[in-house]
Formats: C-alpha cells, structure tokens, sequence
C-alpha cells in the first residue's frame, strides 16, 4: 500500500521579506518576472510580494502581478502583508487587485507592551475588527504573530491566550515567525508540536530566520512537528543573515521527511536562483548548498577516481536533479582522473604517458594558483605535447573596433576558418556586441549556430590598477553544456575577443 504523504505549502517571500535583504530593490518589471516563474515554473504553492501601503514603486508592482495572476488563475496565491490599521491596508489591498492578506500581529508580550503599549484585550479587538472588514470585502486572511518565538519563551500565556482568540476568528491560516532567529531545533520541535496538539485543526505556517545558521533545521523540526507550511526565499534572502533558503528545504524534505511532499520542482531552483541573484545584485557563495557554483565540483584527485571506480563519492545531491552537471576541478591537487573526466567531455583521448606530462603541467600551474579550466585543456595539451594534432583551426586575423560619439560602435572583422577568410562589418550596443553581430554574420554564411553567451564578467588583479591586465571570463551554452572561456589582455574588449576566440576553437 502506498503511504499518504503529508502536502506542505511553500509559501515564497523572495519579493517581500528577501527584498529586506539590504541594498536590494526590485522594479516592478522584475517582480512580475520573479512572480511568473515562482508560480509557474517553480510551482510554489503561494507568494508573499509586497508590504501594504510602502511605497507608490510596490503598488504600482502589485497592481502588475495581480493583473497577470488574475488572468491566469493564480490570485488566490498571491499574498501582501497588511497591517492592524483599521481600514487603511485593506483599501491599498484593494485598489491593488490583491485578494489574500498577511496580517501583521503581535506574538510576544515584549513587542505588545513596549511598541505597541496595550493590553492583550485591547489587540485582539483591534484584530477582530481588521479580519471582519476584510471577510466582508471578500479578502482572505492569514495572521502572523510578530516575535512569536520571544512569545513562547517568556510569555506562553499570552500566546496561547491570543492563539485561543484567533481560534475563533474566520481566518485560514496562522503564521509563527521565528523573527529574530533565537531559536534552536529543540525548542522549535516543543513549541510547535504543543501548539499543533492544543490546535489540531488550524493550519499553522512556520517561518525561519537564520541569524544562527539554524533556519534549516529548525524548517526540518517545524515540519517533523506538524506545520502545513513554510515561508522560504530564493537563495535564503532576507533581513540581517536571511531565510531559510528554498532551495536547501526542498532537497531536505526530498531526501529526508518520507511522509511528506511538496510541489516544488527541483529541477527549476537553479534558475530562479540565478535569476534573483541577477536581478537582486546579490551575490550567492560559491559553497551555497544546492545552488552555490562549486557545490557539484570534486576538487580531490582521489575522489574524482572514486566517481570513476563506483560513485564511491555520490550523495542523494545529484546534479542532475536540479538541472546541473558535476565538474571536475583542474588544479594542484587534481589527479590524472580529474583530467581524464574533463577530456571524456571534449571528445579528447591521450596516451598514459601524455596524460602524466599533462596533468603534471597541470599541478604547476595549480601551484602559481594560476586557474585552470576545461576549455584550456587543448591549449595545454598542445603546448605540453608541442603537437599540430590540436590546432586553431579558427583564427581572428584582424578588426577595427570604433566608437564615436552619437554614432552606434561599429566592427570590420577578418577572420579564418579552416584555412578559408571571411570579412564581415557589424554595428552593435557596444564594441563587443558589434563585434559578436560580425561573427554571427560570418557563421551564417557557415551554417553554424554559435553558442549562447550566459554570463560575461571581468576582472583584475587584487589591487590591480585601471592599465592593468583584466580577465574577461565568458560563460557559454552549447547543446546544452555550459563551459567558460578566458581571455587576458590590457584591453576589455581584446580581452573579451580572445575568450570569444577560444569558445570558436572550441566548437
């Protein structure tokens, strides 16, 4: 018989606690976009995309993402935090399209007295009065309990005192913020499985903070414990240290709660992860689980051996499940199977006594922590073999680049493939997009499809100066892998030319 698992609702707050994050802000273009792909590709079941009354930027936001959501079946799960202010939230909600709130309440004794300065009695009235406007104007409600962990350590008499008024109340969900991330696994596993006993009927959310580095565990605890739901956000933004993060809950429940399921699609966290962490300008680490760059990259010679023998050094985390590859790090401590697994992905066989000379000269340039990627392999190998077997068979004879004033930046390209020149003259938004329409006009002619360009970053030495060399490090997708190339030279662009010349070889 199959077991029944257990639904929990993800609830996204990327666009309303993550753009807490500081410095971050979204345009309502980029909102819409986040939005659309949460619902749609992600399949969270709910989004939280504003705060109520903020600022004309967050109305005008709301208006666009409701009117798409409406369109498309999906108002129900778009979600605004309001706030007990009689009826002032409620007709932002309204003039906005929005249809569900999140009533911004107090969980603590602490916050009531010193912030709000009243008494129990006089709060759930106010509350009272809030939730019946909005049920008569056909607005679903959902409450959060503002510090309700500070709530459950010093005044437990009062939440349950709230929690017994709101018991009452036609509202369909309660929210138990972790606000200032105190908590630990222990006391997350006690507070809400007495709360979840005393109240077996009411669906109670759970939302992380991760000032200890805890949000994680304590999701698996709240979840273990009985919640019905979870606030989350792309790559764990927030305030202060974040939320707790989408894609690392998704992959513990995955893997770790078999009497639960969610209806999240792994294999789109990478993508709105990178999409946020582009629109956001927030940077993720490269050690970020799940979505981090270098998570799916064996750096150890020997446990790229062990891969090779029996996936001797496989965890549940596959790549392939989120839509990523395993790569192997090429560098000082590589082995002669790190360089193996790389030449199995360019089509490249070499000799055991070539294959030594070249993961050797591999290691010294690890040791000058010079960086050393796949798509430098061929230029190493020739250099170390001194052989014509590998050969630019495409090469960049010559270019103009011009830029003028009040004229679009314009390229005259000469360049030879397989022996046979071609000349081509582009114009472009910038020398090197000129420069790239130049090259697609030549692979026309070829019918040759280039790769896509994904990522384009440069950089200098640390403390480097503006006539310094700069490295431009081109990320592109090619039947579906993506490699990088690099290209150094004094110049940008140049730089960029030489990386553009590499990929060509490459392909």
């Amino acid at each position: 018989m199959t077991q029944h698992k257990r639904h929990i609702e993800i609830m996204d707050t990327t666009l309303r606690d993550g753009e807490q994050t500081s410095g971050v802000s979204f345009s309502a273009s980029e909102k819409l976009t986040i939005a659309q792909l949460l619902l749609t590709e992600v399949k969270v079941d709910r989004i939280e995309i504003a705060s109520a009354r903020v600022s004309e930027g967050e109305f005008q936001a709301v208006k666009k993402i409701t009117a798409w959501a409406k369109a498309n079946g999906f108002i129900d799960r778009i979600e605004v935090l309001t706030f007990v202010d009689g009826k002032t939230s409620i007709e932002w909600m309204l003039d906005a399209g929005a249809r569900v709130m999140n009533l911004l309440t107090k969980g603590s004794m602490n916050h009531l007295t010193h912030q709000l300065k009243k008494t129990p009695e006089q709060h759930f009235k106010e509350v009272g009065e809030v939730i019946a406007l909005a049920q008569k104007n056909n607005i679903d409600c959902n409450v959060y309990l503002e510090d309700w962990s500070n709530g459950m350590r010093n005044s437990k008499e009062y939440v349950f005192q709230y929690l017994d008024f709101l018991a009452t109340q036609p509202i369909k969900r309660i929210l138990l913020p972790d606000t200032l991330g105190i908590l630990i696994p222990s006391e997350v596993k006690e507070y809400i499985s007495e709360i979840v006993k005393r109240y077996p009927n009411i669906h109670f959310d759970f939302h992380a903070h991760n000032d200890y580095d805890l949000s994680i565990a304590n999701v698996l605890e709240a979840v273990n414990a009985g919640v019905k739901g979870l606030h989350l956000t792309v790559n764990g933004m927030g305030e202060r240290a974040g939320n707790a993060p989408l894609a690392s809950t998704i992959a513990v429940l995955n893997d770790y709660v078999k009497d639960v399921k969610t209806s999240v699609v792994e294999k789109s966290l990478y993508s709105v992860s990178k999409l946020v962490e582009t629109f956001s300008g927030f940077r993720i680490s490269v050690n970020k689980p799940v979505v981090g760059e270098n998570v799916f990259t064996q750096t150890a010679g020997i446990h790229a051996d062990g891969d090779k023998k029996n996936n001797l050094y496989f965890n549940e985390l596959m790549p392939e499940r989120f839509g990523r590859q395993r790569k192997y790090a090429l560098g000082k401590m590589s082995g002669k199977a790190n360089i193996e697994n790389n030449l199995l992905a360019l089509g490249i066989h070499l000799s055991d006594e070539d294959l030594k000379k070249v993961t050797q000269r591999i290691i010294e340039l690890g040791d000058r922590k010079e960086t050393v990627t796949q798509s430098d392999l061929p230029y190493i190998i020739s250099d170390v073999l001194d052989s014509n077997n590998i050969e630019e068979k495409v090469q960049i004879k010559n270019y103009v680049l011009t830029h003028s004033k009040n004229l679009r930046p314009s390229v005259t390209l000469s360049i030879s493939i397989d022996g046979e020149l071609f000349e081509e003259h582009a114009q472009g938004d910038g020398q090197y997009d000129a420069f790239v329409n130049a090259l697609k006009k030549v692979y026309k002619h070829k019918k040759t499809e280039l790769p896509v360009l994904t990522d384009y970053a440069v950089r200098i030495p640390p403390g480097g100066k503006s006539d310094a060399l700069c490295e431009t490090i081109i990320t592109w997708l090619h039947n579906g892998k993506e490699f990088k190339t690099r290209g150094l030279d004094s110049d940008q662009t140049v730089a960029a030319i030489k990386a553009t010349e590499k990929m060509l070889n490459m392909i």
